[in-house]
């Protein structure tokens, strides 16, 4: 029996039937590598039990402590059933991207039985028209709750249920795994009464953190303006969430994406990524006539891992920054510089108040208060009145080299977030073997138009290819362009690309 975390619990207690708080990894695959070019669901069922045992995720489940007056606990469950939590289905003909985005966003909105162990894997037939990906793929949606795991150990999960060749390797290691008994409502409330003791020290621990952090930040800015980042502007994706969902994305070539950061110079991949973003939500609310004159702000989870909990035993250790996107201004590469800009002022901040500090202060909160506070946040819908970004943009870097399940190789990875109250629009970049897929999920309300706003991203993505193409050319081929906030105006109309790949069509 294990303890959730003050900051794990946070996803226990703020889920609703309108924001269920999973996080998902998709992959789609390519039988035609595997042995007669088949892979059986009996196959995938037998690597999932094989596998198992590497992550203690996949078989404990949630017990709560009587009128939650302390975090919940990870019981082993005695009764667990593979055969429940994953599952076999299939597009309808013709098996397009489309209706796999409708598929996932469908999936995506319903929330997981809290009573099992959290988490469910769907292995989806049927991928026979997605432009780029051979007849007869088929994919695999794995869903886990929030508090469970983070990107980051979401991508350990995956990687330890893959082989890296066709030649499906078999585990030997030992699985030692039994089950618990559920704790009773005594022992669960005498453990509550005892941590009511722990606080204080707690408390006085984190004091001393804050202090100490407060004189890291002044050393850090003294003598240096540090731009607000709160949210100025309410917009469309600052509402309270329904429970309906939109789901797309497209593949970016991770090549393409180092030529824009090697021609610009002194910037990150994420800035180019961000930038994209930004340069997408710019043209969506131009459309819509709805863009602010201020710039948009997006919230960026940043890991904390350490080499020495950075294994596949789940929890989250993460910590958050808030980046300006320059959706203000219309040039792709001055939005870009200044973005990085932002992100290096930020990261400097974050560094000088330690980027730990946020859930070491929530850790310290006494149980029972913590609960009832997030309870009432997410009951009262004060999250959305009180909105601190526009969007969430979450990357997780994975591997560079091809995966196999069953013999059949990944072609792609991507993923789905959690939208919020206050925050429906999330964005999660997945890298992995030459690729970034850049993906979003929002409530179907904000985003009543998906389509387009996959366009929108494909043509931020192609405004900034081409940018800086231009830049490469001869100064004399050059024009002159200066930093300046740009008109609202209508971004001009462009054929929207393969809802799945590049410009090229082809996620490859």
């Amino acid at each position: 029996m294990k303890q959730l975390s003050q900051f794990d619990s946070i996803f226990v207690y703020n889920e609703t039937t309108s924001t269920p708080l999973h996080i998902s990894p998709i992959l789609i695959y390519d039988p035609s590598t595997a042995t007669d070019g088949l892979v059986r669901f009996k196959d995938i069922l037998a690597k999932f039990k094989e596998r198992i045992h590497k992550s203690p995720v996949f078989r404990r489940k949630l017990v709560r402590v009587p009128f939650n007056l302390d975090s919940p606990y990870w019981v082993e469950d005695k009764n667990f059933d593979l055969e429940f939590h994953i599952r076999h289905i299939a597009l309808p003909q013709p098996g397009d991207w489309r209706q796999f985005c409708i598929l996932l966003a469908r999936l995506h909105s319903r929330p997981l039985d809290l009573n099992r162990p959290p988490w469910e894997a769907y292995i989806i037939e049927g991928l026979d028209n997605i432009n780029g990906m051979p007849t007869g793929c088929f994919a695999m949606y794995l869903k886990i709750h929030h508090s469970a795991i983070d990107g980051a150990t979401g991508n350990q999960i995956i990687e330890a249920l893959h082989d890296l060749e066709p030649n499906s390797v078999i585990i030997t290691d030992p699985d030692n795994w039994e089950g618990e008994d559920e704790p009773s409502s005594y022992m669960l409330l005498k453990n509550a009464y005892l941590s009511m003791f722990k606080s204080p020290k707690k408390v006085t621990r984190l004091v001393k953190q804050i202090i100490n952090s407060r004189r890291e930040e002044n050393k850090s800015y003294a003598g240096k303006a540090f731009e607000n980042h709160g949210v100025k502007d309410r917009i469309r994706f600052n509402n309270t969430v329904t429970p309906h969902r939109v789901f797309g994305g497209l593949r970016m070539e991770l090549q393409d994406l180092k030529q824009i950061k090697n021609t610009v110079g002194d910037c990150t991949l994420n800035d180019v990524l961000l930038s994209i973003v930004g340069g997408a939500m710019r043209n969506y609310l131009l459309e819509k006539n709805e863009l602010p004159e201020n710039s948009l702000v997006a919230g960026v989870p940043i890991s904390t891992r350490t080499k020495e909990n950075s294994n596949a035993d789940g929890g989250n250790e993460v910590a958050g920054m808030r980046l300006h996107l320059r959706t203000d201004i219309e040039d792709p590469i001055e939005r870009l510089k200044l973005i990085h800009s932002d992100a290096t002022t930020t990261k400097a901040y974050a560094n000088a108040v330690g980027v730990e500090l946020l859930s070491t202060i929530v850790n310290s909160i006494p149980s029972g208060l913590a609960s009832l506070g997030m309870r009432v946040a997410a009951n009262t819908g004060l999250t959305s009145k009180t909105p601190v970004f526009h969007t969430i943009v979450t990357n997780v870097p994975g591997p560079q080299f091809p995966m196999y399940m069953c013999g059949a190789k990944a072609m792609t990875w991507l993923g789905a977030g959690a939208p919020l109250d206050g925050a429906g629009l999330f964005h999660t970049v997945n890298s992995y073997f030459g690729g970034v897929f850049l993906t979003f999920i929002c409530c179907r309300e904000m985003i009543p138009d998906p389509d387009f706003y996959h366009q929108c991203i494909n043509n931020a993505y192609r405004d900034l290819l081409n940018a800086a193409e231009a830049l490469r050319q001869p100064a004399a081929d050059k024009t002159n362009s200066t930093s300046k906030v740009a008109p609202k105006r209508k971004p001009p109309a462009r054929k929207a690309a393969s809802k799945i790949g590049t410009a090229a069509d082809s996620p490859k």
